[in-house]
């Protein structure tokens, strides 16, 4: 099974200059339980986003740079040789940036989808592609007010593709 995994925006914004818009402990901390032990897709600019190879997973940078390496890291020419390599793992997570969001949402390479919605909506320069709300169906939503640590209203949601 291949999840998308983000976190959005009521506007769709994934981030600005290369980075996160927002600081939310609670989505960082189920990012990590989430994707902890699974392989993880990413674009060559997320990782350098990152600036590391995230631990207790396989990290697989997608470029088109034949000469691009990472130490720690497997470098994959498409999403989809990506998504490929992964085929016989229980799950793995595509893990962004926008361009390999709107890859596997167009090209039907994800199974899951496994949303962060911030109920704001705030001013980026990338954004999640817009998905057909008739192939996902909504499996599972869980809302949450702002506190101390989450400076933010959010809810997780979780949407399965219909076969």
């Amino acid at each position: 099974m291949v999840t998308i995994i983000a976190a959005i925006g009521l506007n769709n914004a994934l981030g600005k200059d290369n980075d996160l818009i927002w600081h939310l402990p609670a989505d960082l901390k189920r990012f990590k339980e989430t994707t902890s032990g699974f392989p993880i897709i990413m674009g060559r600019k997320t990782f350098e986003s990152i600036g590391r190879p995230l631990p207790n997973r396989t990290n697989i940078i997608v470029t088109r740079n034949a000469d691009y390496h990472q130490e720690g890291c497997i470098v994959k020419p498409s999403l989809k040789e990506a998504v490929e390599s992964v085929s016989n793992e229980e799950n793995a997570f595509i893990i962004g940036g926008a361009q390999i969001y709107n890859q596997a949402i167009e090209y039907g390479l994800a199974d899951r989808l496994d949303i962060t919605l911030l109920q704001e909506s705030f001013e980026a320069d990338v954004y999640f592609p817009e998905f057909d709300k008739m192939e996902w169906k909504l499996i599972s939503r869980e809302d949450f007010e702002k506190d101390e640590k989450n400076p933010h209203n959010y809810s997780f949601l979780q949407f399965k593709k219909v076969s």
